[in-house]
C-alpha cells in the first residue's frame, strides 16, 4: 500500500462534494472552508483519493483540523489513512508556528485513532451548532 498526502485541488469539490453526500452528511459551501475549499490535505493510496480534511488558521496560537471526510466506498480500516492524515496536518501546523489543534467530530473511528497519537478527549459531550448567516 503506498500512501501519499497532497494539497486539496478545486479540480477536488465535486469529490468531496459526493463523500458528503454519501455519508448524507451536511454540505459544506467553499467559501465555510480555508482557502475557499483548498485549505486542507487528501489522502491518497495507490493514487485514488481515500480521506480528506481541513486546516482552520487563526491569529492564535491554535488552529483546527475539521471537515474530516473519507470515500463512502472505501471499506477497508481507515486507521492508517486517519493516521497519515493528522500527522501530515500536525507538522504542517507545527511548521506555521501553532502549539494547538483542535478537532470536533462524531466519528468513534478518528476519535479512537487521534486518542492514540496522543490527543486527549474531553469525557462530557458537547453540541456542535453551525448557522449560516
Amino acid at each position: 500500500m503506498e500512501l501519499n498526502v497532497r494539497q486539496i485541488t478545486t479540480d477536488d469539490w465535486d469529490m468531496l462534494v459526493s463523500w458528503w453526500v454519501g455519508h448524507k452528511w451536511p454540505l459544506v459551501d467553499k467559501d465555510g472552508l480555508p482557502e475557499n475549499g483548498t485549505g486542507g490535505f487528501i489522502v491518497e493510496e495507490n493514487g485514488k483519493p481515500v480521506i480528506a480534511g481541513f486546516l482552520f488558521q487563526t491569529n492564535s496560537k491554535g488552529c483546527w483540523l475539521e471537515f474530516i471526510i473519507s470515500d463512502p466506498e472505501y471499506k477497508k480500516d481507515k486507521e492508517v489513512m486517519i493516521e497519515k492524515l493528522v500527522d501530515t496536518a500536525q507538522k504542517v501546523a507545527l511548521k506555521l508556528g501553532y502549539k494547538y489543534m483542535l478537532f470536533i467530530g462524531k466519528s468513534n473511528g478518528i476519535r479512537k485513532t487521534m486518542k492514540k497519537l496522543g490527543w486527549t478527549e474531553d469525557p462530557t459531550p458537547s453540541f456542535e451548532l453551525m448557522k449560516k448567516i
